[in-house]
């Protein structure tokens, strides 16, 4: 009997090479796993099913790669690529792991920084757009500060604003299909960062010279470390057209990244993550970027990721059911939730029609929301009891 949770190309799952990759090292102890190539990885995900990778720099060579070493291990990477028929849909620069980015990249204090950081991402940028890459991922992992006086903010966002304007340029220039998606995170590993939350990163993007090459990477992970609806976080970026990628994993609450598997933190949330997703005009590949616990061995680490694609069908299927529900339609229609689609104003009127409108202010206080029941109807079918 065929899986109905069994991954499909068209389902466009796509993994980080550091995720399956993922030693297992925290600041409490070393490595559980062995390194893991980037063509391993690529072997392992077409293996599972997944369709796409996302690669940093420096999980296809090392930070010390000398030219011959580079191009080497790019050459096996894309010797695996064809292998596979796996598609590069993203990339992105690591901009965090090196010393030299202790106090950030883009935002450094030391502007000989900055410039290096800049040129790292042009050298990856020109191997993206050769490998056919589409979205181009931005987490300022250490663009941030511990400390009130080591960082002139508004200074800071003036030189991250640089970098975007520098970076658009240069993709422009070279003639690259490639959009910026940033990915925002509250904190860690820095104290405070830059950029924390999917509305800063908007409000961000209206002041560069090219908004129209920048949009948002939202992660559940990071949304959740703030205390914000990640469901919510998508909608809105939708609401702009900003919606270029999304990071799914796993959360619970506002503690530090966790990184669990797609639908191993907050169920609830998952759901409806699903939901919005499989309802909406979002068309990029739907992204885990997860990491293995370091109590997995090497079965553990594939097993680990086979559930994320799993999870996100199990529950795109639960969002479907209850969408067809006919329950659900009549508590949609209670809770007036089509409603909210109407105009507050029909056609023609004004604010002037507004305040003449006589309105039974007691009716409208008594009147019941029935939002409950239609709630109760989605925990049902997230629970699988209709």
């Amino acid at each position: 009997m065929t899986d109905p949770y069994a991954p499909q190309p068209q389902d466009r799952f796509s993994f980080g090479l550091w995720t399956v990759g993922w030693q297992g090292v925290d600041v409490f102890g070393p490595a559980t796993r062995p390194p893991m190539s980037a063509e391993r990885a690529v072997a392992g995900l077409a293996e599972i099913g997944a369709y796409g990778v996302n690669f940093h720099d420096n999980d296809v060579y090392a930070f010390e790669a000398s030219a011959a070493e580079k191009a080497e291990r790019i050459a096996a990477f894309r010797r695996a690529l064809d292998a596979t028929g796996l598609v590069v849909t993203t990339a992105t620069t690591n901009l965090f792991g090196h010393p030299v980015f202790k106090d950030g990249a883009f935002t450094a204090n030391d502007r000989d920084v900055r410039r290096f950081a800049l040129r790292k991402v042009m050298d990856n940028l020109d191997l993206a757009a050769e490998l056919g890459a589409e979205v181009y991922v931005c987490w300022g992992g250490r663009e941030g500060a511990e400390s009130g006086a080591a960082k002139d903010v508004r200074v800071a966002l003036d030189r991250y604003k640089e970098a975007f304007d520098v970076l658009g340029a240069y993709v422009t220039d070279q003639g690259y299909g490639l959009r910026f998606a940033i990915e925002p995170k509250p904190n860690e590993p820095r104290g405070d960062l830059l950029l924390p939350t999917v509305g800063h990163a908007l409000a961000f993007i209206g002041e560069l010279e090219r908004p129209e090459l920048v949009g948002v990477n939202p992660e559940v992970g990071h949304e959740e470390m703030a205390g914000l609806n990640y469901a919510h976080g998508l909608a809105q970026a939708l609401w702009h057209g900003k919606l270029f990628h999304i990071d799914l994993n796993g959360q619970h609450g506002p503690r530090y990244d966790q990184d669990l598997r797609f639908g191993a933190g907050d169920a609830r949330g998952a759901f409806w993550v699903a939901d919005l997703i499989d309802a909406s005009d979002y068309a990029g590949p739907i992204h885990f970027d997860f990491k293995p616990p370091r109590t997995e061995d090497d079965a553990g680490v594939w097993a680990s990721a086979r559930a994320c694609m799993r999870n996100w069908l199990i529950l795109r299927a639960k969002s479907r059911a209850f969408r067809a529900d006919p329950d659900v339609a009549e508590a949609l229609r209670e809770a007036r939730v089509d409603e909210l689609a109407r105009p507050t104003l029909a056609p023609g009127e004004t604010w002037r029609d507004v305040r003449a409108a006589s309105l039974d202010i007691a009716a409208l206080a008594a009147r019941g929301a029935a939002f409950e029941r239609l709630d109760q109807l989605a925990l049902e079918h997230l629970y699988g009891v209709r």
